[in-house]
């Protein structure tokens, strides 16, 4: 899901430390003056009594008080995660550059992305360049999926290419356990739980090598 809204149309919202898997939580605080602290309280208790099971008056009880400083310092980024948790954070990183700098990511260009579903858990996003530079997107929230027959005319490089590997979730870097080329001699093996960035690349002899099972 990470890729899909660090790479989608529109602008991504990250929330505070998410870049990097923050473990704090982000609790209601206020500091109000003492005349308006039970007031900010009790306006904090009504507005959850919209989720039933925060309704209830045991619930209404555990609902702190906003201007308890104890919530405020639970709430701080712990900043060292950036290296603890460095495998989601540099995700980010590689994702936010290829937005920006790849030109049919960054391109934003209206009505130039198409998908289809692959399977239960399973679907395919296609951006599309004037330029025939197209970017393909595979994600799969489930287990392995093997497409063979594979119908879905999306999965089809532009003429003359073939597709390459341009980032993978499941990249060692990023904490994975690797990923083949998607699409093999017995057609298309999606992995599981992952998300794969794809790019044509010139179907010349030089590259073949990579790629024996079309010899």
């Amino acid at each position: 899901m990470t890729l899909l809204m660090l790479l989608a149309p529109g602008t991504p919202m990250l929330f505070q430390g998410q870049e990097f898997a923050a473990s704090s939580p982000f609790h209601y605080f206020a500091d109000h003056r003492p005349e308006t602290i039970e007031l900010t309280h009790e306006g904090r208790r009504k507005f959850l009594k919209q989720f039933r099971s925060l309704a209830t008056a045991e619930m209404q009880e555990l609902v702190p008080s906003p201007n308890d400083r104890e919530f405020f310092e639970r709430s701080k980024l712990d900043f060292s995660e950036r290296i603890s948790h460095e495998g989601i954070y540099l995700l980010h990183k590689d994702l936010l550059k290829l937005r920006r700098g790849d030109p049919t990511f960054s391109a934003q260009e209206k009505g130039m992305v198409d998908g289809a579903v692959l399977g239960q858990e399973a679907f395919v996003l296609r951006f599309f360049s004037l330029k025939g530079d197209d970017r393909l997107i595979l994600v799969n929230l489930g287990v392995d999926l093997h497409l063979d027959p594979a119908p879905e005319p999306l999965l089809a490089p532009p003429e003359g290419n073939l597709w390459k590997v341009l980032l993978a979730t499941t990249d060692p870097k990023y904490g994975g356990c690797g990923t083949p080329p998607p699409e093999d001699r017995d057609n298309w093996k999606i992995p599981g739980h992952a998300a794969v960035v794809l790019a044509p690349i010139a179907n010349m002899q030089g590259y073949l090598g990579e790629f024996k099972w079309m010899k």
